[in-house]
């Protein structure tokens, strides 16, 4: 089951703005090391969910990992080859909105070259530019 909202009081959003940078969640706050984005974009429940696996698979149960973003946007699609016009599409998937500078993923537990290894692995699933932060960066 991935990550979305239990409830919405309208099931379909406007695009929204990516502008600027990352005010909240910049920093490591809960563990020892994060994964910051490097660059803008949306981010879908399903690829948050591939590199949580892909983080805690390499991990073997070793260390506790955070998840900082929630994907609460969601993004319509029309049906293909389908006409102008006739309203907007159903929800087809859920987003979290990422600006620079926003830490996604946090570790605490495991030795930094293990931290670097898995969050490689777990930045092949995302879509953005990403780099490894820790407390003392």
């Amino acid at each position: 089951m991935p990550l979305m909202p239990a409830r919405v009081k309208y099931r379909r959003m406007q695009r929204g703005s990516r502008a600027g940078m990352a005010s909240r969640a910049t920093g490591v706050d809960f563990g020892m090391y994060g994964l910051q984005a490097l660059e803008r974009g949306w981010i879908t429940a399903i690829q948050i969910e591939a590199a949580r696996v892909a983080l805690t698979r390499n991990l073997k149960r070793k260390g506790k990992v955070w998840i900082r973003i929630f994907p609460d946007k969601s993004i319509t699609k029309r049906p293909p080859e389908t006409r102008m016009g006739k309203g907007k599409g159903p929800p087809d998937a859920w987003v979290a909105v990422i600006r620079p500078g926003s830490v996604m993923f946090e570790l605490d537990g495991v030795t930094e070259g293990s931290a670097r290894e898995s969050f490689a692995l777990a930045a092949a699933k995302l879509p953005l530019r990403t780099r490894m932060i820790s407390r003392h960066h």
